[in-house]
Parts: C-alpha cells; sequence; structure tokens
C-alpha cells in the first residue's frame, strides 16, 4: 500500500523549499539602512562570497578524485547492480549539501544589516528579521535533503525495479557526499572564522583596549565573514549531513528488521510532518522590547517546543496506519517520542549550561575575578562536568527505542527503534536550525550597528540578540551531537549487517578478540588527534591575524585615532589562505583512517573504530562545544555590565576564556559529529573492498 506513496517526499521538500522563498522575500523586503551600513555589508558579502568560491573550487577537486575511486571500486564484480549508483548519489549528497550552506549563507549576508537596522527600530522586529533569515537555512536544508532522498528513491524503485532490501542497504551510502562536504565546509569555515575572531579579540580587545566590532580594528571584516563562512555555510552543510544520515540510515535498518517499504515509508513520513509541524512552530516566536535572555529565550524555545509537541502528536496516526500491520506500532511510536524527547531535553540541558541566565555560566563569569587561569580550569570543568547528563539522555533514548521497537524479541527491530529515534530527534529540525542560524546574523548586526555609529540601545538589543544566539547555536550543535550518537549506532549495524551479508564467518565482535580491541583504542585516538589538528590549525591560523594586526596597528598613520584606514582585505585573505591549507589533513584523516584500518586489521577492527570513535568523539564534542558556549557568554554577562563590566580586569579575563573556547565551540566540537558519521559511511562504503582483500 505505501510503497506507490513516495511522491509525498516531494510535497515536503516543495513546503520546505516554498516556506524558504517566501521567507527570503519577507527579509529582503527591509531597509539596510544608512550608506554606511549598506557598505560595510557589502564588504562583508564579498568576502564571503570570495571564500566559498575558493572552498568549493578546491574541494570540487578532491570530489573528483573520489569519484573516480568509486566509480572504479562501482564497477568491480563483487559489487551488486545497484552500488554502481553510490558514486552519483555522493555527488548529489556533496552538491545539495554545498547548496544548503551556501544559499544560508546568502541571505545571511543579505539580512545581517537589515537587522541591524530593524533593531533600531524595536527588539521585536530585530529578532524576526534575524530568526526569518535563520528559517530560510532550516527549511533549505530539510527541503534539499527530503527531496534528494526521494529523487533517488524513484530512481532506484521504478527505473531499475529495486526491492526495500536492496534500497536499505544501497541508499545507506550514499550519504557519504554528504558527509565529505561538511565536513570540509565545517572544518574549513571553522578554521576562518575562529582564526579571525582570536585575532581580532587578542590584538583588539586586550591589546589596545579597543571594543568588540571597532572600524579600527584591521581584523573585524575578516571577523564577520568569518560568522558567515563558519557559522552559516558550515552548519548548514553540517545538519544537512545530520539530517539525510538519519534518514538513510533508518532506510537499512528498516529492511533489516523485515519492514521492507513501510519501515522506509515511516522514516520519510515523519521527516514530511516535521516540515510541516516546524513551519507552524515558526509563526509562535516572537517576543517583547525586555533584553532579558531568559525572555528571549522563552520566545524561542515556544516555537520549538510547539513544534515537536505537533510532530509528536503526527506520529500517533503515523505509527498506526503504516507499522501497524507490520510490527507493534506502540513500540515505533514510544521510539520516535523518545527520539523527540531526547533532543529537547539536549537543548534544555545544553541551555542549562550555556547560557548567562542559569547559575553555571553565572559561575563560571565570577572565576574571572582571579584571572584568565582560573576561568579557563572553571570552563573546563563546567564543559566536562555538561557531558553526563547528554550521555545519560542518549543512552535511555537507545534502551527506551530498543526495547519499547520488540529489541527484546528481535534485535534487529529494537535496532529499527534506534534509528527512527534519530529521525525522530531531527524531524523539527527546520525550526531548530533556524533558532541555530538566526544567531551569526545577529552577532554581524551587532558588529554593524557598531561600526556605522548606530546608538547604544542598538548596540544592546543586537547584544541580546547575540548572547541569545549563542546559547541556540550550542543547542543546535548539541541536537546534532546527540543525533550523530544514534545515527553513528545505526550505521555501525548497517556495517555489520552488510559484512554478514557478504562473509557470515568473517566477524568475531568478542571483546577480546585482539583487532576488535586496537580498533576502539584507535577510535578513542582519531577523536583526539582529530580535534587536535583542527585547534592547532586554528592557532596557527590565528597567530598570523594577531601579526598582521599588530604590524597596521604599528605602521598605519592614525589608525587608532580613526584618521588612518586599516588594510581589512589582508586579514579576510590571510584567513581564507589559512583555511583552505589547514583544513585538507584533518578532514582526509576521516577517510584515510578507515580504510586502512581495514585493510591492516580487518572487518573487526573496522567494528571497533567505530565504537571507539562514536563514543569518545559524542563526549569531547559535547565538552567542547558546551564549554566554549559558556565562555562565550560568560563574556557577554560581564560586557552586560556585570562584574566591573567592558574594560575591566574581570573582562579582559573572560576574553582570554572565549578565546580558548571559539576553537572549541566552532571548530573542534562541532566538527567531531560529522567525523563519527563519515567515519561509519566511509566505513560502509569501502566494506566490499576490505572484505575482498582479505579473503585474497
Amino acid at each position: 500500500m505505501f510503497e506507490n506513496l513516495f511522491w509525498i517526499g516531494f510535497v515536503g521538500a516543495a513546503l520546505a523549499l516554498l516556506f524558504a522563498v517566501f521567507q527570503s522575500r519577507k527579509v529582503m523586503k527591509f531597509s539596510e539602512g544608512t550608506d554606511k551600513m549598506k557598505t560595510i555589508a557589502a564588504a562583508i558579502r564579498s568576502g564571503a562570497n570570495a571564500y566559498l568560491k575558493r572552498q568549493y573550487m578546491g574541494v570540487l577537486k578532491i570530489f573528483i578524485v573520489v569519484f573516480i575511486i568509486l566509480l572504479i571500486l562501482a564497477f568491480n564484480p563483487w559489487q551488486g547492480l545497484l552500488a554502481k549508483f553510490v558514486p552519483f548519489a555522493f555527488l548529489t549528497g556533496g552538491v545539495y549539501s554545498g547548496l544548503a550552506g551556501f544559499i544560508g549563507m546568502k541571505i545571511a549576508t543579505a539580512s545581517n544589516a537589515r537587522t541591524a537596522q530593524a533593531a533600531h527600530e524595536g527588539l521585536n522586529r530585530g529578532l524576526r528579521v534575524a530568526f526569518s533569515s535563520g528559517s530560510v537555512m532550516g527549511f533549505t536544508v530539510v527541503g534539499l535533503g527530503i527531496l534528494d532522498i526521494t529523487v533517488w528513491i524513484h530512481i532506484l524503485k521504478y527505473g531499475f525495479h529495486a526491492d526495500a532490501a536492496t534500497i536499505g542497504s544501497t541508499m545507506v551510502m550514499f550519504g557519504m557526499g554528504a558527509s565529505f562536504m561538511a565536513l570540509f565546509a565545517r572544518v574549513g569555515g571553522g578554521i576562518f572564522t575562529k582564526a579571525a575572531d582570536v585575532g581580532a579579540d587578542l590584538v583588539g580587545k586586550v591589546e589596545a583596549g579597543i571594543p568588540e566590532d571597532d572600524p579600527r580594528n584591521p581584523a573585524v571584516i575578516a571577523d564577520n565573514v568569518g560568522d558567515n563562512v563558519g557559522d552559516v555555510a558550515g552548519m548548514g552543510a553540517d545538519l544537512y549531513e545530520s539530517y539525510v544520515g538519519s534518514i538513510l540510515a533508518s532506510f537499512a535498518l528498516a529492511t533489516s528488521a523485515g519492514f521492507g517499504w513501510n519501515g522506509i515509508f515511516m522514516a520519510l513520513a515523519m521527516g514530511v510532518v516535521g516540515i510541516i509541524a516546524a513551519l507552524i512552530g515558526t509563526f509562535f516566536i516572537r517576543t517583547g522590547e525586555s533584553t532579558d535572555q531568559k525572555t528571549l529565550l522563552g520566545a524561542l524555545r515556544r516555537g520549538t517546543y510547539i513544534a515537536a509537541v505537533l510532530a509528536a502528536a503526527a506520529a500517533v496516526p503515523l505509527s498506526y496506519f503504516i507499522m501497524g500491520s507490520v510490527t507493534s506500532w506502540v513500540g515505533v511510536l514510544v521510539a520516535i517520542l523518545s527520539g523527540l524527547v531526547a533532543g529537547v531535553l539536549i537543548g534544555y540541558f545544553t541551555e542549562y549550561y550555556t547560557s548567562d541566565t542559569y547559575k553555571p555560566t553565572k559561575d563560571l563569569a565570577e572565576t574571572s575575578k582571579t584571572g584568565p587561569a582560573t576561568i579557563i580550569i572553571g570552563g573546563i570543568s563546567l564543559g566536562m562536568k555538561s557531558t553526563c547528563i547528554p550521555i545519560i539522555v542518549v543512552g535511555a533514548a537507545i534502551l527506551v527505542s530498543y526495547f519499547a521497537a520488540g529489541g527484546g524479541m528481535d534485535p534487529a527491530k529494537g535496532l529499527f527503534g534506534i534509528g527512527i529515534a534519530a529521525v525522530g530527534m531531527l524531524s523539527t529540525l527546520g525550526i531548530t536550525l533556524a533558532t541555530d542560524a538566526y544567531g551569526p546574523v545577529a552577532d554581524n548586526a551587532g558588529g554593524i550597528a557598531e561600526m556605522s555609529g548606530l546608538g547604544e540601545e542598538v548596540r544592546e538589543r543586537t547584544d541580546a540578540l547575540d548572547g541569545l544566539g549563542n546559547t541556540t547555536a550550542a543547542t543546535g550543535k548539541g541536537f546534532a551531537i546527540g543525533s550523530a550518537a544514534l545515527t553513528a549506532l545505526a550505521l555501525l549495524v548497517s556495517y555489520i549487517d552488510l559484512v554478514k551479508a557478504k562473509d557470515p564467518d568473517i566477524l568475531n565482535l568478542s571483546i577480546t578478540n585482539p583487532p576488535l580491541l586496537v580498533g576502539i583504542f584507535l577510535g578513542a585516538m582519531l577523536a583526539f588527534l582529530f580535534s587536535a589538528l583542527t585547534m592547532s590549525a586554528v592557532g596557527r591560523a590565528a597567530q598570523s591575524i594577531v601579526v598582521e594586526v599588530r604590524r597596521q596597528f604599528r605602521e598605519i598613520v592614525g589608525i587608532m585615532e580613526g584618521t588612518g584606514k586599516p588594510d581589512y582585505e589582508t586579514c579576510v585573505d590571510l584567513c581564507t589562505r589559512s583555511a583552505q591549507k589547514e583544513m585538507v589533513l584533518p578532514s582526509l584523516l576521516a577517510i584515510v583512517v578507515p580504510v586502512v584500518v581495514g585493510l591492516v586489521l580487518g572487518v573487526n577492527g573496522v567494528v571497533g573504530l567505530l565504537a571507539g570513535v562514536t563514543i569518545t568523539g559524542f563526549a569531547l564534542a559535547v565538552f567542547m562545544s558546551n564549554a566554549g558556549g559558556a565562555w562565550d557568554n560568560a563574556k557577554k554577562y560581564i560586557e552586560a555590565g556585570h562584574l566591573e563590566g567592558k574594560g575591566s580586569e574581570n573582562h579582559k579575563a573572560a576574553v582570554v576564556g572565549d578565546t580558548v573556547g571559539d576553537p572549541f565551540k566552532d571548530t573542534s566540537g562541532p566538527s567531531l559529529n560529522i567525523l563519527i558519521k563519515l567515519v561509519s559511511t566511509v566505513s560502509i562504503v569501502f566494506s566490499s573492498l576490505v572484505i575482498a582483500f582479505h579473503l585474497l
């Protein structure tokens, strides 16, 4: 019955993309403000476009090489017929992932000055413009994701008459292109944005004692460009990959459990109703003129919570009608609800640990009284502590979804429950990502307000929106990391199923099996090595910016008096070149390691690798993202007038903490969730090669 209803995916994609168009036109109707504001916005836009053009050209070369390798592998005799589509799906996934980030960046750079001008007229107006811009990103991501999946289902099902089992096992490989693009976009964009941010803060705030986003700072334009290429374009590609990966993993688990077309359609339908629920939720986000963070958080929570409730309500009839004939529909419903609840809880506790509304970040700000060392120690401690609840929540979601879906009697059904829980968690991504993507727009708006000389009340409003954006960005990362854990577990099971289908006797998953044990250690090491490489990349790139900014302060006459003009373009170019160079090694590491481990240790070593990198990467990502978010908001808490305010010794200590936290929360931390899934997907795609190599 349901095998002929997959056209519903086109309906969901159309709704999401049309809403994104509607929101973008709505944003473009607002004024960009004064000529000076327009000039600054144009400079940011130009720098962001130049960076993405260079990044996409570099990534294109790597994509061509990998496409050729996949093409060679696809036409070997050990591959099935439909595996020959993997190279082409690799391309479409990469293109759509990059396109999602590009569209989000285009609207973000078009709305930053408009948000500043709207904030000049009122806080609620500024929130609406920034959030509308973010919603373009959110609904573009889910719209393109559902579109890509639906197109490939129709090609394989109606063009090549593939059955459900074949489609499920084949399409799980299709996420590799999206993961590739997401990793390069997140790592490259993260290096750019944090190199500029760290360089601008260390020399401008700490050494020169000038305000954030002061036009006298040569790195100020690069800093604002970075918000767009890292926190918008990179984040869009990242969450596109998370969204698509969770659905594709559910396809594979559905067919392994024997649910056939019903299970595949259930995952797709949940994505479609999530789009509708998220769309409705956007209309409930509004606020008054209070800059209180608790009030602003309440405004955004109202929309996301309403969307979650609507998605949960829609899951009841979906589960009953789609899954009732093949399994316990109540069990599937409970699995979906466990994912939704887990997502909401992760979001809430991320806010608790990173928002200056709550005690942890306020206490962290207090540690600035005794200098940079204690605020750094406090932030590391806070980040480590913050891993407890997300891990417990995800663990509970795994257990509930597994046993509710029937894992006690049939493990395959339980594993489908875990997969559909991940889909449930990300079903309302449209609005979750909108609340995340609006943050960089508000940050840019604050910079434009400062550089344009708008009134203090405007900067107060944009700072309030920016502080809220730091918290919602951390929440978005929490969703991505939480779903990554569930999706990576599903991909691990898919890998084991694929290996068993090719050679059922090759696996030995005993914990005492040396290759498996060594693989676990290598996976744990990989998460730390990857983080070290991305952190040091930011450090080296930031050093070049610090040297350049110091040079300009020293050599350009009148720069501090405002009579000399800084050379903004050199800083933008330095960040661009550094990011392009530094992103290659950590990105290739995620691609090469699973293949090498497979060739050396075999499939058992790969299983260990996937387990090790998933567990360690999940905890490390939560730690880094939350510690970085708390450091940032502790700084903003002081800048709001607490603990002696801007320019004080407390403030300088907090700036140092924020500087340490920048690569934590915007480069290494969020990149880890992509690493987890990319290693899994690469392992699945190259599983046939590894098995064939060891059977020679």
